[in-house]
């Protein structure tokens, strides 16, 4: 259970990485994003692909651009971190 939700962690975390990377470079394509990241294009593809099947980015003649959608996300991603993190904490055993 634990493994599992750690990895959907760590995918979000490159799906973000790859988010913030686009806005800072757009419009901008695979091959550039995946030197810039250092991953793989499979991998680069697969993020892009989330990203703008959920609406975060688009595809345009020139590479990925953001959209305001993203802008929105990546505004409010720190207290949504914020409150994941109280959320884990709270799991945690305190000894009394």
């Amino acid at each position: 259970m634990i493994e599992k939700v750690k990895g959907e962690i760590e995918l979000m975390q490159r799906h973000i990485q790859v988010l913030r990377t686009v806005v800072s470079h757009q419009p901008i394509g695979i091959m550039k994003l995946s030197e810039l990241m250092d991953l793989p294009f499979h991998r680069i593809r697969y993020s892009l692909r989330i990203l703008e099947q959920m609406g975060y980015i688009r595809a345009s003649p020139s590479g990925a651009v953001a959209t305001p959608q993203s802008m929105k996300l990546l505004r409010g991603l720190d207290q949504e971190l914020t409150e994941m993190i109280n959320l884990l904490e709270s799991m945690k055993h305190h000894d009394t």
